[in-house]
């Protein structure tokens, strides 16, 4: 495969997310001696999203969930909520995107619409929605409900909600405000509709009650890993996010997702972005040192507790130097739970771990793929999995902050621009530029 694209002239480069864990990803993170972060401080938050904007990254993604803390845990929690910390991060920031998470089985339309629009018009084109159907019981039992609807349910809502959210969008011309002073018109007589929209899950009047958004329609996002959630990004998504730890099974999946777009009729196929934690160094031997540092504050506990909600039983009274017992999946319950499950038991397999050892994988990567080596090896591995189609692009979770993005912007960066897989300047203001999509032109009713 090679970097050029159809047009045969244009060099294709690869694009880059920062998945914002302002503890660092890692278990242990928090508790070096040096961290001094606070999730809650919008300024230390503001701060690694203008460290991924001076290393030239496509966007500055924030995840959500639902469900707090148990009482009593320990472990680490509590966030801001994504859409007004992206707000401020917006009016801090010029040119790197602004993604947050909001689900569809818990919000309405109507309200995800204009939060949606609003943060567009904020950022001046550089919002996108990362759509999610909630995956645990436990958000159902915070919203007046004991579950969640099944699997396929949830999905169908989900795609009811995204085209419904678009119409809204659309209810507004983009030349709708015309502030004509002398007639007295600040909305032109044509320039809004209603949406009328009736459907099995919603019924939406309209219009919206804010303008268009800049790019037409925000950036979608989507990350599921079941036949459903792949049918959906499919159909709907710019970007699809994947967590895969082996570049054989990553492209097997970008192969399909691909397909199953062209199937749909996509013109423009969605980019695919795999999930990755790089821990970067000057050297190998630097960048293990950093690992072992962060192991030697970790507690395998921590991992076992971890597999034990992902197996779906309590795993801590099974013996730590043997493999890991089978899982039980419910498949009514969390379906991104089963697919992260399913790749610790793959590589359980593969590589023959004991339930100790991948307790230890779970701690370092929770799900994710962990690279552990010099900025050469970083851009070697980012280099093969672009060019052999594994994935369009990456989106990095650090395992430590600041310091993990500091030294992919510092060191990896550098490398893969030197190489010519990665923009030296943006080329444009929106996200959409940034990403080669193009503006959506309104539907019309």
């Amino acid at each position: 495969m090679t970097s050029e694209t159809a047009a045969g002239n244009q060099r294709r480069q690869l694009h880059l997310g920062l998945f914002n864990q302002p503890l660092g990803r890692h278990v242990a993170a928090w508790r070096r001696p040096e961290f001094t972060g606070n999730p809650l401080d919008i300024n230390y938050v503001t701060q690694l999203a203008r460290i991924a904007e001076r290393g030239k990254f496509d966007f500055f993604f924030l995840a959500d969930s639902l469900v707090g803390p148990t009482p009593g845990a320990t472990q680490r929690a509590g966030n801001l909520e994504p859409l007004t910390t992206l707000a401020a991060i917006a009016v801090q920031t010029t040119h790197i995107g602004v993604a947050g998470t909001a689900t569809t089985t818990f919000s309405e339309p109507y309200n995800i619409a204009r939060s949606f629009a609003s943060l567009d018009h904020i950022s001046r084109g550089r919002a996108a929605w990362n759509v999610v159907t909630s995956t645990w019981n436990a958000a159902a039992r915070n919203f007046g409900a004991e579950r969640l609807p099944d699997h396929a349910e949830r999905y169908d809502r989900a795609r009811e909600f995204v085209s419904t959210v678009k119409g809204l969008w659309d209810t507004w011309a983009d030349d709708a405000i015309i502030r004509d002073k002398s007639a007295g018109d600040y909305i032109a007589a044509d320039g809004i509709r209603e949406l009328n929209h009736r459907g099995k899950h919603f019924a939406v009047e309209g219009a919206l009650n804010v303008p268009r958004p800049p790019q037409g329609h925000p950036v979608i996002i989507q990350a599921g890993a079941s036949d459903d959630g792949q049918n959906l990004a499919a159909d709907i998504a710019d970007i699809v996010f994947t967590a895969q730890d082996n570049i054989d099974d990553a492209r097997a999946f970008s192969e399909g997702l691909r397909e199953r777009a062209r199937l749909v009729g996509r013109e423009k196929l969605p980019l695919v972005l795999a999930g990755v934690l790089p821990i970067v160094g000057e050297t190998r031997e630097e960048a293990q040192a950093i690992l072992e540092r962060l192991e030697e504050s970790s507690d395998i506990a921590q991992g076992i507790a971890q597999l034990s909600q992902r197996w779906g039983f309590d795993l801590s009274t099974y013996p730590l130097d043997e493999p890991p017992p089978p899982a039980v999946y419910d498949g009514n319950s969390h379906s991104d739970g089963h697919s992260r499950r399913k790749l610790f038991e793959q590589r359980a397999r593969r590589e023959g771990l004991t339930l100790r050892q991948l307790a230890r994988v779970a701690i370092a990567s929770r799900g994710h793929r962990l690279i552990v080596g010099s900025y050469v090896d970083i851009a070697d591995d980012f280099e093969e999995w672009f060019l052999t189609g594994a994935a369009d692009g990456f989106n990095l979770i650090p395992p430590v902050a600041p310091e993990s993005v500091e030294a992919f912007v510092d060191l990896v960066v550098p490398e893969l621009q030197r190489r010519g897989l990665f923009r030296q300047e943006y080329a444009g203001t929106t996200l959409r530029e940034h990403l080669g999509l193009k503006r959506p032109e309104r539907i019309r009713a």
